[in-house]
Formats: structure tokens, C-alpha cells, sequence
């Protein structure tokens, strides 16, 4: 099967059973609290259903359209905007009817569901897979710093030893923390052995973003070639696969970062380079091509992550560290949407279904599921008409002034926060369809 077919699989599974048990939220404390549910439906029913079956006072069923589910509740201006009944007298089993803070429970259900269960599902990942560790002495060579990091004091072969006098249990999450967090200091170790803390200024996440520069560190290259580009002034003087870089124009090459600072950009100019090969020393002269290239490719480092199993008190404690901070991370890039890149960064289904794995992974499945669940606490809780932080923000409102906002002015804010999310939609689905025919 291809990988579109399996992504496009996990993602319907994953958005599925998620808004199954968020509609769960809203569906059982409204039963507890003897509030009526008309209907409850995965995905939308607009004109006509796949399946439905009446069960009690509620219709059970399953919708065409997958842009999510609902529980219509009795009493209640909601997406399905059916106004008719709200011009009757209100009966005990409605919604309108219950005191605002059963309401406000019933409407913060289905957020707390979405968010208790990726904080469970990280916890069920950890426990069943153990965690992938990467600590600093796997990268002997440690780290290549972007221009970005350049400035911030980052140099060429540093280690990671603390991030605020933290170990990091893999290395590159360096690159998250800079990007998304208030980081202050780095201890890092330099090539010399010598032990340095760098005091990192503020805005830095905000330059790696108008850069591009998202993965600022990378793994340091050794100078050994890979493979070589056919009639490349590399192939012509007979390097291979395997050669190890020792000099050039008499200046000494470390790393691999050296030979691109001695040559790129620097137009035809003539080489006289040191290469080892089986134990033995070469001495090769030749000229690079008019873009100053050579035509040749490093070999990548085998970067080999550790398994670390996790006890279940550990993978409690675990998970919900690992839940908080990606709750964290979500919410801090969201300033970024807001910008022109940004907004046109934005994704639909497309980029949600590329979260997934493309051939079939249940750890990846679920932390993928996981991933998503909190993201959608996050954005059904923002305080829009037409979400369940639309009616949190008017009930909270009511709680505090004893004032309910009529009728009326409820329908135009759901119909203005109905149509503001279906803009947002196609939008984002839109920049998806962009990227495939253009990028």
C-alpha cells in the first residue's frame, strides 16, 4: 500500500476515535446533569447521513462530510444553528434551562477529554516503547551551529553539556528549546576541551524563524568522502569513497565545514590538497569548477539512539512532563501565525495526515493521535463563536456579570464564528494544495 493511502488511513482512525471521545466530554456531564442530547455524530450529517439509528432520546450516527463531529444538545444555538426551538418555552431538560455552571462544565468537557488523553497517551507511548536517548558523547565531534547560533557564541564542534542546568536527554532538542522556550544559558564543551556557558539573548527563536534556520544545530562532519559526482574535478584527479580530507592550501581541515569555508563561494581557484587513504598520505593538485565546487559529498554520521525503558510510575511522571511541554511548544509557536510567513505556513488535513508515518507504525500512530488531541484542546478552547471556547467565553461572562447574552446576538456570533472557521479552513487546506503543485 502507498505511503499517501497509509497516512490517509491513520489520519481517519486517529481524527475518528478523537472526536468520539470528545463529543463523549460534552455528552456525558450533560446526561448526568439530566440535559437532553438529541443527536451525536462523527463528522457532519449536512443533508444526509451514512448511518444513523435512534437509541432513546438520542440519534446515534455517522455524517459524510470529515470536518468533525457534535452532540446536538436541546436548548443550546450550536453549529446545527436550528433556532426554532428556542423560540419555545425553555424545559427543564435543556440546556438554557441549567444553572451556568453546569453549562460551563458541559461545554469544557470535551476539552479536558482531548487533553487528559494525550497526556495518557504519551504515558501509554513511554510505558510500552521506553524513551530514545541521545546524549552528548554520541556526537564525538558534537554540533555545527547555523549563522544564527554563530551569533548567539556557538562554535564549530561544541557539546551540549546543560541547557539551564539541565541535561538534555537528546541532544537536539537544543534546537526546540532555542526555538520555542526561554532559554538563558548553554554550557557546552568546545573542540579544545575547554568548558564554556553562553548567555543566550533574548529573540532568538524569532531570528531562527525569519531565517529559516528552525534546526539551527546539526551533527558535526567528519572530512570523509562519500560519493563523489561524476566528472567532477573530484572524479578527474581519482578521489574516492573513503578519503579523508587532511589539508588544504596547507590550512588544516577538521571538519568537514572547513572545506566549504575554505572554497565556497570563492569562484575557479587552484587546490593543492592532503587526502589519507589506507593508511597512507597524497598530495593532489587541481582546480575547482567556476562555482568554487569540487563535486564531492561527506559521509553522514551513524547516529544510533538509545532505548531507555521506563517503569509505570516513570512513565507517569514522564508523560505528563513530555504532555505539558508539548502543550507548552504548541501554544509558544502560535505567536508565529500571525506573521505573514507564518500564516503561510499554515496547514490543513494534508499536513496533519504528514504528521503520520508512511508505512504502519502504532508508536507512531498514537503519537501522532496524541499530538493532535492536544492541539485540538488548544484550538477548541480558543474563545471563538461557533467553538467550545466561544461558549466558555459567554458563559464565563454570564457567571461574572449574572447577565446572559440574548438569543439573538448568540445566533449572529455562531453564524460569524461558523463562517470565520470554514474561511480558516479552506485557507489552510488551500496552502496545502499549493505546496503539492508548487513546491
Amino acid at each position: 500500500m502507498s505511503p499517501f493511502f497509509v497516512k490517509a488511513i491513520q489520519l481517519l482512525m486517529s481524527l475518528s476515535f478523537l472526536i468520539i471521545l470528545h463529543e463523549l466530554g460534552h455528552f456525558i456531564p450533560a446526561r448526568i446533569f439530566k440535559t437532553r442530547v438529541e443527536k451525536f455524530f462523527l463528522f457532519f450529517d449536512v443533508k444526509f447521513a451514512l448511518f444513523k439509528k435512534k437509541i432513546g432520546e438520542t440519534t446515534y450516527g455517522i455524517g459524510w462530510l470529515p470536518l468533525g463531529g457534535y452532540v446536538k444538545i436541546s436548548g443550546m444555538i450550536d453549529e446545527s444553528m436550528d433556532t426554532e426551538q428556542m423560540n419555545q418555552p425553555a424545559q427543564e431538560w435543556e440546556f438554557r434551562s441549567k444553572p451556568a455552571w453546569q453549562r460551563l462544565i458541559i461545554m469544557l468537557g470535551g476539552v479536558t477529554v482531548n487533553l487528559i488523553l494525550g497526556f495518557l497517551i504519551y504515558m501509554m507511548i513511554l510505558f510500552v516503547w521506553g524513551k530514545n536517548t541521545l546524549y552528548t558523547e554520541a556526537l564525538p565531534l558534537g554540533l555545527s551551529p547555523s549563522p544564527v547560533a554563530q551569533d548567539a557564541g556557538f562554535e564549530i564542534g561544541d557539546q551540549i553539556i546543560t541547557v539551564d542546568g539541565k541535561t538534555l536527554d537528546n541532544v537536539f532538542e537544543i534546537n526546540k528549546l532555542l526555538f520555542l522556550r526561554d532559554v538563558h544559558q548553554v554550557t557546552v564543551k568546545r573542540s579544545s576541551g575547554d568548558f564554556t556557558t553562553l548567555e543566550i539573548p533574548e529573540g532568538i527563536g524569532k531570528k531562527m524563524f525569519e531565517s529559516g534556520e528552525l534546526m539551527p544545530f546539526s551533527p558535526t562532519l567528519a572530512p570523509v568522502l562519500d560519493s563523489i559526482i561524476p566528472n567532477s574535478p573530484a572524479a578527474l584527479i581519482g578521489l574516492q569513497s573513503g578519503d579523508r580530507l587532511i589539508s588544504i592550501n596547507d590550512e588544516k581541515i577538521q571538519y568537514w565545514n572547513d572545506l566549504s569555508a575554505r572554497i565556497k563561494g570563492k569562484g575557479k581557484q587552484d587546490i593543492t590538497m592532503v587526502i589519507e587513504r589506507e593508511r597512507s598520505r597524497q598530495t593532489l593538485q587541481f582546480s575547482t569548477d567556476e562555482e568554487g565546487t569540487i563535486g564531492v559529498y561527506p559521509k553522514n554520521p551513524l547516529i544510533q539512539f538509545n532505548n531507555e525503558k521506563l517503569s509505570l510510575s516513570e512513565s507517569i511522571i514522564e508523560g505528563f512532563d513530555y504532555g505539558y511541554w508539548t502543550l507548552y511548544d504548541y501554544v509558544a509557536q502560535f505567536q508565529y501565525i500571525f506573521t505573514k510567513k507564518g500564516a503561510s505556513q499554515l496547514g490543513g488535513f494534508g499536513a496533519i495526515g504528514n504528521m503520520f508515518p508512511g508505512t504502519w507504525d502504532w508508536k507512531g500512530f498514537w503519537a501522532s493521535t496524541a499530538l493532535i488531541s492536544i492541539i485540538l484542546a488548544f484550538m477548541n478552547i480558543l474563545p471563538i463563536p461557533a467553538l467550545d471556547g466561544g461558549h466558555v467565553m459567554f458563559l464565563t461572562y454570564e457567571i461574572i456579570t449574572g447577565r446572559k447574552p440574548n438569543d439573538k446576538f448568540m445566533e449572529y456570533a455562531q453564524m460569524f464564528g461558523f463562517f470565520l472557521l470554514m474561511a480558516l479552513v479552506l485557507y489552510a487546506n488551500g496552502n496545502d494544495l499549493f505546496r503539492l503543485l508548487f513546491d
